[in-house]
């Protein structure tokens, strides 16, 4: 199989990257990547001599080498995107660009070229926040921010390609993720960082925000098993039943590394702000017979062990 992915070289694609290829060697895979300041390469320098791995530097809104690296690909899996909330709020248009015009430019040469799979690959901030219970695939969305809004239109757009030309488009919607090669201003790595650096970590509000949290490689094994068996025109939530606030995620943090919760800095909360995530993932369970392989616990020493071996990697992305 080809597979062609897009922004590949950040957290969770690169992460996917390495897992396809050590699960399935004879799979080929083509990295299109832009590599803005969150694409790395440096988090795929293990497959360099592979040869079933290629990399290309290109931009998902470019129709030419878009049309390009589509053709001869079987499958497609977008990972590019602006993603974080943040820089969404100052420089909205970006996010409209990438994640909305890029997809669209995607679904375009997808569609002609006759794809025999588009996995569209989206996030639980689409559906907004919920105070009980858990969203299913199909509730309405009601995105809060211009990064959540931009992937709910992007995932509008891939649905409307599957009904209107079906196109066999598939999307996946996760929550939060956590593990190796996350760049340093996403909450978890920049907090393990800062208690490195002895820096104090900047705590949004009262910081009782829920969020659930999935470790990066039961993200992509699931997305593996969508890829392999999930039906066209379906939507998959991905999720991992580690719900925490974001005040216990810290102390948990503070303690894994021996710090004391004098490090912990309330800052002015982020605007619009959701107060709770939370996904059913029933139907991904019951139909694909995915469930997540590790322990949170466990997942976050690792994680943090992760940002203690590899300091080389990280300082230089915080200068």
């Amino acid at each position: 199989m080809r597979i062609l992915v897009t922004g590949g070289a950040g957290f969770i694609g690169s992460n996917f990257i390495r897992h396809i290829l050590n699960k399935y060697p004879d799979y080929e895979i083509i990295n299109l990547d832009k590599l803005t300041y969150a694409g790395n390469l440096e988090n795929l320098t293990d497959l360099e001599n592979n040869k079933q791995y290629e990399f290309v530097k290109g931009d998902i809104v470019d129709p030419k080498i878009v049309a390009k690296w589509v053709k001869g690909a079987q499958v497609i899996v977008n990972f590019a995107a602006e993603t974080h909330v943040d820089r969404s709020i100052v420089k909205a248009g970006d996010f409209v660009k990438t994640n909305v015009f890029g997809t669209y430019t995607l679904l375009e040469a997808a569609k002609k070229n006759s794809i025999a799979k588009y996995i569209q690959i989206s996030s639980d901030e689409v559906y907004g926040s919920i105070e009980k219970g858990a969203f299913k695939e199909s509730d309405k969305l009601k995105p809060s921010s211009p990064y959540s809004a931009t992937k709910a239109s992007a995932d509008l757009l891939a649905r409307s390609y599957y009904i209107t030309y079906q196109l066999p488009v598939i999307i996946t919607r996760s929550s939060n993720n956590f593990g190796p090669y996350q760049f340093p201003e996403k909450v978890m790595p920049l907090f393990i960082t800062n208690v490195l650096e002895d820096k104090p970590v900047p705590l949004y509000g009262d910081g009782k925000n829920m969020r659930d949290w999935v470790y990066v490689l039961d993200n992509c094994e699931a997305i593996d098993q969508v890829m392999h068996k999930g039906k066209a025109g379906e939507i998959y939530n991905i999720g991992g039943s580690n719900e925490l606030a974001n005040i216990e995620l810290t102390k948990k943090i503070l303690e894994l590394l021996g710090k004391s919760d004098e490090f912990i800095k309330p800052v002015a909360d982020r605007l619009g702000h959701d107060r709770r995530y939370a996904l059913d993932c029933f139907k991904l369970r019951s139909e694909l017979g995915w469930k997540p392989q590790h322990d949170f616990n466990q997942a976050l020493k690792d994680t943090i062990n992760w940002y203690k071996e590899n300091q080389q990697w990280w300082k230089k992305l915080k200068v």
